[in-house]
């Protein structure tokens, strides 16, 4: 789990810094507003405590509108669309160093939270060598449509669950999972001979640098100004030109790639839309503190709706170990009788 949070955090954190990467841009314009992009990007990974939530506050009639029209019965629900953009998902990081010297070892925490229009849906932590877990299961089987279990409804053998559905903390320990799932999977000899599932310092800085200079050639940055202490920069490109371009610098490192990526081909990326997308860039005090795009744009008729993704950075919400959580047996953790991980982490 520690590197799903991890992975997550750089996806972000990269897609930000891919259309930052702007050293061959063609006008003193778009140089000038890059590089405080870039700074801003920069500036992240300089800092020991950082949160990133990411929200899709539209109307939700926006959401069920996009999804275009379907047969009588198998309308998006309006719940559903009212779930989507009224949730919420927080990841804090903490650590004894600057984020980007951080290794896994230098950690103080990690926390993810789900949260609806009512609060907290979900969270879980990772504190040391332990995974900890709370859930308000009658608040998120309301918010999907479907009842959840109650504490009283289990069968005595999965009574370690109780604490569960009644949205108390649990923890599991993190290295007893992680050697379930080596020896049911096999991996152990998998990664003997094959690739891992991270990808190396040195690959990373051949990636990032195929990939800035598409962006380079790809993306025109453009100063809008702002109020109250914030500017605002646009990163406009063609989403189909810099995802082709992308993958096909992308192509010659396939190799290099853990195992189980696979890069679309040219024939699948004749799908993708051919249209302009902006991305706008908050800064204050030249610190990153929001980014944005409108989903609407990409689709083959918006009808009018806006679908803004959102992502905000700050400080780092708790990530310590909370007292007086409940070991759950980690044999059974993740499997179908977990009313945590097959309910909840299954509707997501």
């Amino acid at each position: 789990m520690r590197p799903v949070i991890r992975r997550t955090f750089t996806a972000v954190g990269c897609a930000t810094v891919l259309l930052a990467g702007v050293s061959a841009c063609g006008t003193v314009e778009n140089l000038t507003a890059g590089q405080k992009v870039d700074h801003a990007v920069e500036g992240l990974g300089q800092k020991k405590s950082l949160s990133f939530e990411l929200g899709l506050p539209a109307k939700p009639s926006a959401l069920v509108k996009l999804a275009g029209e379907a047969e009588p019965g198998d309308e998006m629900p309006i719940k559903f669309a009212e779930l989507f953009t009224e949730a919420r998902v927080k990841v804090s990081v903490e650590s004894r160093k600057p984020l980007a010297d951080s290794g896994e070892k230098d950690l103080v925490g990690t926390g993810v939270e789900i949260s609806g229009p009512d609060g907290v849906l979900a969270e879980y932590r990772i504190v040391g060598d332990y995974m900890y877990y709370r859930a308000d299961m009658k608040a998120f089987g309301e918010a999907m449509g479907f009842p959840m279990p109650t504490a009283d409804e289990l069968p005595e053998s999965e009574k370690e669950f109780k604490q569960v559905l009644e949205g108390k903390w649990v923890k599991v320990d993190g290295r007893e999972v992680g050697r379930a799932a080596k020896g049911a999977s096999g991996a152990d000899k998998g990664d003997e001979a094959g690739r891992g599932d991270e990808i190396d310092s040195k690959t990373q800085q051949k990636l990032l640098k195929a990939v800035r200079s598409v962006v380079a050639h790809e993306v025109t940055f453009s100063n809008k100004g702002g109020s109250d202490g914030v500017e605002r920069i646009v990163a406009k490109a063609s989403f189909r030109d810099l995802l082709t371009g992308i993958l096909g610098k992308l192509r010659p490192l396939a190799d290099e790639l853990p195992e189980g990526i696979e890069l679309p081909t040219d024939k699948e990326l004749k799908g993708a839309p051919d249209k302009k997308v902006a991305v706008s860039f908050s800064l204050k005090d030249d610190d990153l503190t929001r980014v944005s795009i409108d989903l609407a744009t990409l689709a083959d008729d918006p009808k009018g709706a806006k679908l803004p993704l959102v992502i905000t950075f700050g400080e780092a919400d708790d990530v310590s170990a909370p007292s007086g959580a409940t070991k759950l047996p980690t044999g059974e953790f993740g499997g179908p009788g977990n009313p945590f991980t097959s309910g909840l982490l299954g509707g997501f």
